[in-house]
């Protein structure tokens, strides 16, 4: 097992076999040389530093029946809201006078968006804070509207790839195609974004080997940003009853994604922090290095439940803020409230 943590730790590479072993294997002392590890790696690339950005999730209206998630269009319990453009650009104004420089709009696969919609609200975000980062997180939609919303001047698109197991990923997306979503995946890249992708952990059927997969799959398209989490149950779907994933199987995973490709950004996610009081912290000590601090209105908030018992649902936009700057520093890193760009964007060339 040494061998294989030093191997990943000195050439930021192990084949799927060498990942599968390790995974099988590993013990805690283990984990702690490996989140050592990546910690050191993060330093290597990032220093201290831990991006926030600011969350605006504008509707959980969504067209898919995603059998994990909260907000899919089966669910007929929860309460649907959509915020309008000028509410979601009140959102950004709020978020830029709490200093962020990145804001990160996200919904479900809500169609009332139409393109024109979209490019007009990028268009005023822009005009309005020209040097803040726009990153979209909208689900799947064709070429023309992502080369749009990119001309218009949004930065970065976030979309999880979920799983590399073509099996599984149809199993539990019914109205999705696993060869869509790495052809969305692709084209963002082709046309210029700084693309995130990304998967959960202890989804009901996932393997070790699925696992291996992902991290194949994330060493191949070297996206910017990596969103890793642990599966959460939501009681109104149909993997209501399974049992979540777990802390210690997440943050492997997250050190071992920084440690295979140490250039991207990785955020300590909320769905660790609801599994876990400390979980984001530990996040960070294990590689991550972006946190995104919601923004979205304490009078919808809580509606946005992709899984339950989310954390910060009361918060005001300002108490996560500034509880967020003292938990990061609290474990000995700097937050960073500047754009926070890749590395690997920044050169030009895969990190």
């Amino acid at each position: 097992m040494h061998h294989l943590l030093e191997k990943v730790y000195q050439t930021n590479d192990l084949t799927k076999e060498e990942i599968i072993y390790l995974l099988e294997n590993i013990t805690q002392a283990d984990r702690e040389i490996l989140y050592n590890n990546a910690l050191k790696t993060k330093q290597m690339y990032y220093g201290n530093k831990v991006y926030l950005r600011g969350l605006i999730e504008f509707s959980n209206i969504c067209r898919q029946d995603c059998l994990y998630c909260g907000i899919r269009v089966s669910n007929a319990k929860v309460e649907r809201y959509r915020l309008t453009p000028e509410e979601i650009l009140a959102c950004c104004d709020q978020a830029y006078k709490l200093g962020y420089q990145t804001f990160v709009l996200q919904s479900g696969e809500d169609p009332w968006y139409t393109d024109k919609i979209l490019v007009e609200l990028v268009q005023k975000i822009k005009k309005t804070y020209p040097e803040v980062a726009i990153t979209l997180s909208i689900g799947e939609r064709g070429v023309e509207t992502y080369q749009a919303l990119f001309a218009c001047g949004a930065d970065r698109f976030l979309m999880r790839h979920e799983t590399a197991s073509k099996e599984l990923y149809e199993t539990l997306h019914p109205t999705m195609r696993f060869e869509d979503r790495r052809a969305c995946l692709n084209t963002l890249k082709g046309i210029g974004y700084q693309v995130g992708a990304g998967f959960m952990v202890g989804l009901p059927g996932q393997t070790l080997a699925n696992l291996a997969e992902d991290l194949g799959y994330l060493m191949d398209l070297r996206p910017d940003m990596i969103g890793i989490g642990p599966f959460i149950p939501h009681s109104e779907t149909p993997l209501g009853m399974e049992k979540c994933g777990t802390l210690e199987d997440t943050l492997v995973m997250v050190a071992l994604t920084r440690l295979l490709i140490p250039g991207g950004l990785i955020p300590a996610t909320t769905a660790l922090g609801t599994l876990h009081p400390e979980g984001r912290e530990l996040a960070l000590k294990a590689g991550a290095n972006v946190v995104m601090p919601i923004i979205t209105p304490t009078s919808v908030r809580k509606q946005y439940a992709l899984y339950e018992n989310k954390i910060c649902g009361d918060d005001h936009p300002e108490d996560c803020r500034y509880c967020i700057e003292r938990r990061i520093q609290s474990v000995g890193f700097e937050v960073d409230l500047g754009r926070g760009d890749s590395l690997q964007f920044k050169s030009g060339k895969p990190k």
